[in-house]
């Protein structure tokens, strides 16, 4: 089920993230008008338990209103509210339902409604036209913030320096958000540091702000000294089987507590990612942008130790052992600088 309205509903804006569910009961769009078309699109809550978006939209809103008694957008604005069941018990997702960024048109996951749900929103704005798309997150590790791509294009690359100088370039996971709305318009997914930071809630906010203000997006080069990119080539993940924590002895792997804070740090060969305690179950699985199985590439097993193979540097190392089991454990990735377009 997929809720819409034409305007801000009244008192929407007094709810906090685990209240939306009570208000709305469904991912919902929200279109709100302003002195500029097309709409820039915003999603919140694509994970429930990230909640700088919505905490962004609000302050953002809250403060046009108090300043000028109305919203008196720049631009209009069309949100959409994902997991609101999710956000009501503070998970990523229920375990009833599927990743709602893994669910875009482009998925390779199982059918599921939220599957329908989300060709719909890619259905109806590309009815009404989009100037661009920003997906907002949160991190579960210590990361800087920054921004991620799916393509190498001058537009996309402008509004995600809008945001920091620091980009990452994806192709897997598929189906999320940026992803499907790139077919539409510029798009990017933010990554605005650990829930409940306020830094993070401004750093969202003045994105929004700074977005709706736009005439337009250039679409020539970038000078390099203005970005940092970096392509993310393989993700990390811990097998099913395997048994791990960060300080139990009772585990087949214990990882090295200090891991979080190794984000976006080129790490050297034979770096331990931690220690193996029971027999050979020990292990990490790592996949390449094509699916396939690299494990034996990245790590290798060495006096007990899970070591890297080669230099690497990951991002969206966590010590959130549910985060690691729904999600991953970390992505690796490569500087990208020799890819970006050149100048003319």
């Amino acid at each position: 089920m997929l809720k819409q309205f034409d305007a801000l509903p009244d008192g929407l804006l007094d709810a906090e993230s685990h209240q939306l569910n009570a208000w709305l009961g469904a991912p919902t769009l929200i279109h709100v008008s302003g002195a500029r078309e097309p709409a820039l699109f915003v999603s919140v809550l694509m994970h429930g338990n990230e909640t700088v978006g919505w905490d962004a939209i609000r302050d953002l809103l809250n403060a046009r209103l108090a300043r000028f008694g109305e919203l008196r957008l720049p631009r209009s604005l069309t949100i959409f509210i994902g997991n609101v069941a999710a956000a009501a018990s503070g998970a990523r997702h229920l375990p009833d339902q599927p990743d709602y960024n893994r669910v875009w048109p482009g998925s390779v996951t199982p059918h599921t409604p939220e599957h329908d749900i989300m060709a719909r929103v890619v259905d109806i704005m590309a009815e009404r036209g989009l100037f661009a798309s920003l997906d907002l997150h949160n991190n579960t590790g210590f990361n800087p913030h920054y921004a991620c791509i799916d393509q190498i294009d001058n537009r996309i690359l402008h509004l995600a320096t809008l945001f920091s100088r620091t980009v990452v370039y994806f192709k897997r996971p598929t189906g999320v958000q940026s992803q499907a709305m790139a077919r539409l318009c510029p798009a990017v997914t933010v990554e605005c540091g650990k829930v409940g930071e306020p830094q993070g809630v401004e750093h969202a906010r003045s994105f929004i702000d700074a977005a709706l203000h736009l005439n337009d997006i250039p679409d020539h080069a970038l000078p390099p000294q203005d970005i940092d990119l970096f392509h993310s080539v393989a993700q990390v993940t811990v097998p099913a089987e395997v048994r791990f924590s960060f300080s139990s002895d009772e585990v087949d792997l214990r990882l090295n507590p200090a891991l979080e804070h190794w984000n976006f740090c080129e790490l050297p060969r034979g770096t331990a990612f931690g220690q193996r305690l029971n027999g050979k179950a020990a292990r990490l699985e790592v996949r390449d942008e094509q699916g396939l199985d690299v494990s034996d590439r990245y790590f290798h097993m060495e006096d007990s130790e899970l070591r890297l193979c080669q230099p690497a540097m990951p991002s969206m190392l966590t010590r959130d052992e549910t985060i690691i089991r729904q999600d991953c454990l970390c992505y690796l990735m490569e500087r990208y600088r020799e890819h970006l377009p050149q100048r003319r």
